[in-house]
């Protein structure tokens, strides 16, 4: 029988980590208890969060929101992307870029409230976020990274972001390269301004070279393991049913399905109030459900636990019920290469 452990040691070259599921099922738990275990075997990682509505520092219970990578334990680095940071970056990048290439003292004021409009574009943070993300994996300073996804449907935005930057991109290069046929007969001046279009062709390929590498990343079978999160009640098989074709059509790497909060069905031998029984038999229907849908893609049952998974030693918990004590540890590629070279 498959097990999240096994999919782990089996697969070592699947770096890039994400559990996916509605809101509320306890993919930033997961998240944070997997780069646990994962540090616990000598591996460095990172987990990160692309959800606006963060609650990784509530994990491990340090302020971490917007400080870039921080260290919670060795090898275990956590980091909760802040949007807005990232777009006033972006903002005062582009302003710079105007003074620059116009000459000018400082931004007119018709160019500053676009920049001001821009900003408050409902998909600039979604865009903020997914940049960040792109300078993350693209460092490669980590031996695991693990994403803690946002919501279903953001995420199926976040993982359709690549196409719509990368078709978006393929068009403007393409206006741009018709605009360098044109400026081929033009005089000193000209010859200014097309060395400017040639610097802005450059940078738009290095995007679209980073965006393509990102989401290249995303939908490799080999180097990415994606996880699906669910609990045993109705509405969250029936949204994870079409969650999952929906995933399917982006070719994200399906490994499995972990399922959370279950109540231990040795309680239904005690003495317990009929609110607790029915919801017990409840459960235990929904549980054969997803036996008959899922079979042995289910890596994981995990109980409900009687506190909040906060602190290190409840992630330690939720560790253990995750992947089963922490054992042999897993040999990865990058540690494989160190002792080659030793």
């Amino acid at each position: 029988m498959l097990s999240l452990s096994r999919i782990f040691e089996e697969h070592p070259n699947r770096r890039y980590i994400m559990f996916g599921g509605k809101g509320g099922l306890g993919k930033t738990t997961f998240s944070a208890a997997t780069a646990f275990y994962l540090a616990q075997k000598g591996l460095k990682v990172l987990v990160f969060s692309v959800d606006p509505q963060a609650s990784l520092s509530d994990i491990f219970e340090r302020d971490i929101f917007g400080k870039g990578p921080v260290e919670i334990i060795p090898n275990l680095f956590a980091q909760e992307i802040d949007a807005d940071q990232h777009i006033k970056a972006y903002q005062n990048e582009i302003r710079q870029k105007i003074l620059d290439m116009y000459g000018m003292e400082e931004v007119p004021e018709e160019i500053e409230s676009y920049i001001q409009a821009a900003a408050a574009e409902p998909a600039m943070e979604e865009s903020a976020i997914f940049d960040q993300v792109v300078d993350i994996v693209m460092a490669e300073d980590y031996d695991y990274y693990i994403y803690d996804l946002v919501p279903l449907g953001h995420a199926l935005y976040y993982l359709s972001m690549a196409s719509v930057y990368d078709e978006w991109i393929d068009k403007i290069t393409e206006l741009r390269q018709e605009m360098e046929e044109f400026s081929k007969v033009a005089s000193l001046i000209k010859r200014k301004k097309e060395s400017e279009e040639d610097m802005i062709l450059k940078e738009l390929m290095d995007i679209k070279y980073r965006i393509n590498t990102s989401s290249g990343i995303l939908t490799n079978k080999e180097k990415t393991a994606f996880f699906f999160v669910i609990i045993p009640e109705e509405m969250a098989l029936l949204d994870t049913q079409k969650a999952a074709k929906l995933f399917a059509a982006y070719d994200v790497p399906l490994c499995g399905y972990v399922v959370n909060r279950v109540i231990p069905t040795e309680l239904g031998q005690q003495r317990i109030p009929d609110y607790l029984r029915n919801r017990l038999e409840m459960q235990g229907r929904h549980m054969k459900r997803i036996d008959e849908l899922f079979g042995e893609q289910v890596l994981a049952w995990i109980p409900e636990f009687e506190r909040d998974v906060t602190g290190l030693a409840m992630i330690e918990r939720m560790a253990e019920a995750m992947f089963g004590p922490n054992a042999d540890p897993i040999k990865h590629s990058s540690q494989m290469d160190e002792g080659a070279h030793s």
